[in-house]
């Protein structure tokens, strides 16, 4: 079952020339409106059922080129283990305030280790995360070069993933899982990046109020789900229509439209890196209606590791707050211009979300 939540009805106003001298201001944004939803983030619980994932960072000094072949050796330096994927979503969720409920698989192994002693250590209920035998926690391992005092910068990735599906035992006991803990939450955020955990019969099954979608392969597969609110990557949205937006802000809003109408949700969120988001949502009436966002803060990134999950979690919270969509989204946007200036898999804080908010007020005033 959704929940219905219409748009404020609000267009973008006229840009003031306070705005235009603070290029990431939101001039259509109700930003003490925004700070009372971002002050209930904590009276809210989550639940997160998806892809868990394990980012590793290695860093090193390039000490010298080897002999044994034309390549740089890294001298170590440090080796960081972080929640990624639907862990990340997680980790922001809790970094927020908001009780939050893991669903999901680890493997009986160190990363799988290192991704229930980072929950543990942050007071995160760890009870939905199935260890399985044998199962390999998917982990991505970035290599970062560089000097002394230099930016570094990322030379190598290596990938571990689980091979073969999950048994039919362990898929059981995380729709049951996630069914169970769902009846209780706010909202359940779905997020699939494609490793087997979570699939269109697990969430059609789901009677939450307000499900959210972040799904890296398989948008169109959850047609019919009950999901509320998606948000797809531009790349993602044009993967699954097998398009092209580039440029075309036209090509944007059919294809943003029609994944509306396809998927059956209330709200679509598309991010478009430096050209900010997307909102497609259902006015009164049942048509479509959208919304174009600027970017938040600089259209030059540090990192943008993890930034889709940071979105979706600040979104799927602002949703559960009782945000419309076009708030959730303008707080997701802030999210995400906020977490895309720190390295590695970062999360943002509700006390950063406020300052950032506060800072918007006053030039726009």
């Amino acid at each position: 079952m959704k929940t219905t939540r219409r748009n404020s009805g609000k267009r973008p106003a006229k840009t003031s020339p306070a705005a235009t001298a603070n290029a990431s201001a939101d001039s259509s944004a109700d930003l003490p409106r925004l700070l009372d939803v971002v002050a209930s983030f904590a009276r809210q619980t989550i639940v997160v059922a998806g892809d868990m994932v394990l980012d590793e960072f290695v860093s090193g000094e390039i000490s010298r080129v080897s002999r044994e072949a034309p390549v740089l050796i890294l001298r170590h330096r440090r080796t960081e283990a972080l929640p990624g994927g639907a862990a990340n979503a997680v980790n922001n969720l809790a970094a927020l305030g908001a009780r939050v409920f893991p669903v999901g698989v680890a493997g009986d192994d160190a990363g799988g280790d290192d991704l229930l002693g980072y929950f543990r250590d942050r007071r995160v209920n760890t009870s939905g995360i199935i260890r399985v035998r044998g199962w390999v926690t998917t982990s991505k391992t970035r290599y970062l070069a560089g000097w002394t005092h230099t930016t570094e910068q990322q030379v190598l990735r290596v990938d571990r993933e689980p091979r073969g599906a999950l048994p039919a035992s362990v898929l059981k006991a995380l729709a049951e899982k996630t069914r169970r803990l769902s009846a209780r939450a706010s909202a359940v955020l779905i997020s699939d990046y494609g490793l087997g955990v979570v699939t269109p019969a697990l969430v059609r099954g789901l009677k939450a109020k307000t499900i959210t979608l972040d799904s890296r392969h398989n948008l169109l597969d959850y047609r019919d789900c009950g999901v509320t609110a998606a948000t797809p990557n531009e790349p993602e949205l044009e993967a699954a229509y097998h398009a092209q937006i580039g440029a075309d802000t036209g090509k944007l809003e059919e294809l943003g439209r029609k994944a509306l109408r396809d998927l059956k949700l209330e709200a679509l969120v598309v991010t478009r890196g430096k050209d900010g988001m997307a909102v497609f949502d259902k006015t009164e009436a049942g048509a479509a209606d959208s919304h174009h966002i600027p970017i938040h803060g600089s259209d030059t990134p540090v990192d943008v590791t993890g930034a889709g999950d940071t979105v979706i979690a600040v979104f799927t919270l602002a949703l559960a707050a009782g945000a419309t969509y076009l708030e959730a989204a303008q707080l997701a946007n802030y999210a995400g211009g906020i977490v895309v200036m720190k390295p590695r898999t970062a999360t943002v804080t509700r006390a950063e979300l406020e300052t950032a908010l506060r800072q918007d007020a006053t030039a726009l005033r």
